[in-house]
């Protein structure tokens, strides 16, 4: 990767509390940061067009070499817990957009097949159109950003183009609407993105950098193409929302046993320490996790590791979380301030290498928590003050990466099962701003902005490409189908 092709990246070691930093020669490693101007900037984006029409991302076919969905699928499993990995196909197999939930691998597979921009910002690299929602901000202003990292990795920015557009396309299948809706939201999606990075290039790069959109905002821009009944409920879905943090998590996830707060019992999807380990294993497990609370708080700023420092933990569980990451290792902390009405759950979850790694190569972080970590401080426009990493070896001796964040900070999704295709197209919009902004964040907006132009050829380069995948997602949902019914894969339905 140039320095043409990243010419913003600059980063900084982590400073651990209580460590002399090891000295810096400044000769040796200080590296000019290139800066070019506007014009330079949008001649790039706008000679990227020769080598890679935009009409080209309208193409897909899949690789003569392809390889077997299923046994890619098989790949991912050989790092996850075995007990587990069941769910993840049974989840998958709810439908076909269930599934290209759990494909991100798959699909980045396919991609590697296909043209490359060369224009790079920072990926997420699993952009589907439910990896999007509200959290709250530090100041609990709740915005809308993507909330998915785990498999981020800068990257060609189409290539989380696509997804989200094939998302699009696979859902709109799932809610049964016809093609004509599928293009048009997909469309709709993709001219947003286009706008909005024509939108942040013009921007100051401070200007760039606080832009941020809050669903307040959201509401009152789309007031008038929604109905009364849908506007209730959003706003029904908001105010859930702005409830979901570790009060309710305490109360709904937590009993008393013997006087004491404990992480109740839901098999298998939520389940206490002692329950997965003998006595003497889970007692070491939870010292364990407290020895990696106190490394993962060197990775926070110092005013947020006082914080943390107010809470004790008090108790463990592994929780299943998701599609695609079921199988990974996602542990939630009971943490207690100064009484028991003063809970904090934190979420320990592992960050295995990206689905990315094997074709844009390896992340500039050894550790794939602070990949995930840093991936998501960049793209995203407020981040939870909870953020930090940890690598830990485990009790059966085996070194693994996390990150770990608040368990429910003011999280919420779009209901995408309810959605009418008028809603489904403004969502379209949304989501397209916000991976625009992301992209802008960590990428060059000018000259992206500047090879998608202002016609709308890639925006309907991506909805042929859409519909194309998503056939392809049909296709290898079919695949998973046939091995579960011949006994080559084993799910557990309903789960």
């Amino acid at each position: 990767m140039t320095e043409l092709e990243q010419p913003f990246e600059a980063t900084e070691p982590v400073e651990m509390e209580g460590e002399e930093p090891e000295p810096v020669d400044v000769q040796r490693t200080a590296k000019a940061v290139p800066h070019f101007t506007p014009a330079e900037r949008a001649a790039r984006g706008r000679a990227a067009r020769q080598d890679v029409p935009r009409g080209a991302h309208a193409e897909f076919e899949p690789a003569s070499s392809r390889s077997d969905p299923v046994a890619l699928l098989e790949e991912q499993a050989q790092t996850r817990v075995p007990e587990l990995v069941p769910i993840r196909y049974g989840r998958m197999l709810v439908s076909p957009f269930t599934f290209f939930r759990g494909g991100a691998y798959l699909m980045a597979a396919d991609l590697a097949h296909g043209p490359r921009t060369g224009l790079i910002a920072q990926l997420c690299g699993d952009a589907h159109l439910s990896n999007f929602g509200g959290f709250a901000a530090p100041d609990r202003t709740i915005v809308l950003d993507i909330n998915d990292f785990d498999e981020t990795l800068p990257g060609p920015f189409e290539w989380d183009v696509k997804r989200l557009a094939a998302s699009f396309a696979v859902a709109g299948r799932d809610r049964g609407f016809d093609e004509k809706t599928r293009r048009r939201a997909v469309m709709t999606t993709v001219r947003e993105y286009r706008e909005a990075m024509a939108g942040f290039a013009a921007m100051r790069n401070m200007d760039l950098w606080y832009s941020r959109v809050e669903v307040a905002d959201i509401l009152a821009r789309f007031a008038s193409a929604i109905t009364p009944e849908q506007r209730k409920r959003a706003e029904k879905n908001l105010a859930k929302t702005q409830t979901k943090d570790s009060l309710r998590a305490f109360a709904k996830l937590t009993e008393i046993v013997d006087g004491d707060p404990r992480i109740r019992s839901q098999p298998p999807v939520l389940v206490p320490i002692e329950e997965l380990l003998p006595p003497e294993m889970a007692e070491q497990f939870s010292e364990l996790a407290h020895n990696v609370l106190r490394r993962y708080r060197r990775t926070l700023p110092r005013d947020r590791r006082k914080l943390l420092e107010r809470f004790r933990m008090v108790h463990v569980a592994r929780k299943v979380v998701g599609v695609g990451s079921v199988g990974t290792r996602a542990w939630i902390l009971l943490m207690l301030g100064r009484d028991g009405e003063d809970p904090l759950f934190l979420q320990m979850k592992e960050a295995q290498t990206s689905v990315l790694e094997p074709f844009l190569g390896k992340s500039e972080f050894a550790q794939h928590g602070q990949r995930v970590v840093e991936g998501q401080r960049l793209m995203q426009a407020a981040s939870d003050i909870m953020l930090g990493w940890d690598r830990v070896t485990g009790i059966d001796g085996v070194e693994r990466d996390f990150y770990i964040r608040q368990l429910w900070d003011a999280k919420g999704s779009a209901l995408i099962e309810l959605m009418e295709p008028n809603v489904f197209e403004i969502y379209g919009k949304i989501c397209g701003d916000a991976l625009a902004r992301a992209h802008a964040r960590s990428g060059d907006a000018i000259a992206i902005s500047a090879y998608l132009g202002k016609a709308e050829v890639f925006d309907r380069a991506m909805a042929e490409f859409a519909e194309l995948y998503a056939d392809q997602n049909e296709r290898d949902y079919a695949a998973l189908q046939e091995a579960v019914a011949s006994g080559r894969v084993h799910a557990e339905l309903g789960v």
